[in-house]
Formats: structure tokens, C-alpha cells, sequence
């Protein structure tokens, strides 16, 4: 006789547990033990510049704490390891913060005048800045970098371009310029001060400003004595009215992109030639 087969379902009891979220744990930057130079800001350095060590109605030396949330009184003291007054104790002897010649050298030691003067000065950014050797060639790799490229921009301008460029700069004088004297000053402003080059270089309105100021020199337009009514020619049409508070050139490059400007653009640009 067949023996009754009989199926059994077998049971899995799973159990699911919803993971724990993981705290983001933020990472202070960590203060490193090292000697540190700090310079003055203003290029007009005195053979000795002071700054306040400590809190005074004058000079008020106060560090705003966001963990305590009150304003806390700063004190450089000697023999102190902390530059909180509220935490230094017994007799404090007072220290002076002078810079000499525009530099102060802090060394290694001195950890309470370099937190000081690092972290918790109100002075720090206004007067002095600490000096960051890897940062300082950074900056120094991105002006070179703005050099390289505006004598290349520089040296492949046109010839109306470039004295567009260099009128904007230095004015009328500019037409007095041989070619090379006028390229030889394109690459000389370009290497000191490319920010500015590339900015001009790069101003679509700067011809068109150049080419009112030329058809001015020249006697094709002429520009009222108060300095707001442009006329052309001998006939004396009035062409536009400069708006108030706006440079002549300027709005006269602006309207010069109107399509009533831009037919008296080609017929200037035609006679300068």
C-alpha cells in the first residue's frame, strides 16, 4: 500500500532591524605647534607698530565665546597659558605686541600670543594677517598665471584694439604712439596689472568708446561743453543726450549699439579709415 505523502511548509522567522543611523561627527581643524609670522596690512610700515594686549574702554579687547555666548575679555600675559582673563590666575605680568618694521615673529613657544593673535584678535584681517607661506605661493602661481595670459591676449591684438585698450587707460596721449611704442605699452600694462588688461580687453563697449573718442579728435562728432549733447558734423544733428551721471564715451559706445546709433557707427568708422 502507497504510503500518503504529506507536504510541510516550512517556516523562516526573519527578522529585520532597521539600521542605526550613523552620527556625522564633525572634525575641528587641529591648531599646529609651529613658529608663525604675522605682517601689517598697510604698505606704510613704521619702524614700530603696537597693538592692544589688553581690554580697555579705548580699546576694547573682547572675544565673542558661541559656546558660553557672552563676550569674553582678552589679555596677553606672559606668564599665562590661556588669553582669557577669565581664566588666568594669580598675579598676571603684561606683555607688548609690536611689530617691527611690519612683521612680528611669534615662535613656537609663545602658544598664548600666537592663539592670540591667530584666532581671537578683533585686529586680525584689519591691521596684521599671518603670514601662509603655501598660500602665498598659490597667489603668486595665480598672477603669474593672469601675466601669461594677458601678454598673449596682449600680443595678439589688433592694432584698433590695442589702442582702444590703452585709451581707456591712459587717454588722448595714446595717438601720438607709433605702432610699436603703442604694442610696447600694451605689454607693459598687461604685465602690470592683467586683471584690469584682460577686463578692457575683453569689453565689447571699449571700441566702440575708442572709435567716439577718435571721430571727436577728428571732428566728425562733437561734444557740448557741459558735456551732455553729442552733434555730428558740420550740420550740428544732434545725435543723443548723454543721461545724467554717465560718462560720455560710455553712453555714447551704448547708443552707438542702437539702430540708429549703428548706421552713424559705420559712417564714422568709414572716414576714420
Amino acid at each position: 500500500m502507497a504510503k500518503a505523502q504529506t507536504n510541510q511548509e516550512e517556516v523562516v522567522d526573519v527578522q529585520i532591524t532597521t539600521p542605526t543611523p550613523t552620527k556625522k561627527i564633525s572634525i575641528a581643524p587641529t591648531w599646529e605647534i609651529k613658529d608663525r609670522l604675522y605682517q601689517l596690512v598697510d604698505e606704510k610700515q613704521p619702524l614700530v607698530f603696537t597693538i592692544s594686549g589688553k581690554h580697555s574702554s579705548v580699546s576694547p579687547l573682547l572675544y565673542y565665546d558661541p559656546d558660553s555666548k557672552y563676550q569674553r575679555e582678552l589679555r596677553y600675559a606672559t606668564n599665562q597659558q590661556s588669553v582669557f582673563a577669565d581664566e588666568q590666575k594669580g598675579e598676571s605680568t603684561l606683555g607688548r605686541i609690536a611689530f617691527r618694521e611690519g612683521i612680528l615673529r611669534v615662535p613656537k613657544e609663545q602658544q598664548n600670543l600666537q592663539k592670540l593673535l591667530s584666532i581671537y584678535h578683533p585686529l586680525k584681517g584689519q591691521a596684521y594677517v599671518e603670514y601662509d607661506a603655501e598660500q602665498d605661493s598659490v597667489d603668486d602661481l595665480e598672477w603669474i598665471n593672469l601675466e601669461i595670459e594677458a601678454l598673449i591676449c596682449a600680443k595678439g591684438l589688433d592694432i584698433d584694439h590695442a589702442e582702444a585698450v590703452l585709451r581707456s587707460e591712459f587717454g588722448s596721449k595714446v595717438s601720438e604712439l607709433t605702432s610699436s611704442e603703442l604694442k610696447r605699452d600694451l605689454l607693459v600694462f598687461a604685465k602690470r596689472n592683467p586683471i584690469l588688461f584682460l577686463e578692457l580687453a575683453n569689453d565689447e563697449n571699449v571700441s566702440l568708446r575708442n572709435v567716439g573718442i577718435r571721430a571727436t579728435e577728428a571732428g566728425l562728432i562733437q561734444l557740448s561743453e557741459d558735456q551732455r549733447t553729442f552733434t555730428f558734423g558740420e550740420t550740428r544733428r544732434k545725435l543723443m543726450t548723454v543721461p545724467f551721471d554717465e560718462h560720455p564715451y560710455s553712453a555714447l559706445a551704448a547708443w552707438f549699439k542702437t539702430d540708429e546709433g549703428m548706421e552713424v557707427y559705420k559712417n564714422i568708422e568709414k572716414r576714420l579709415k
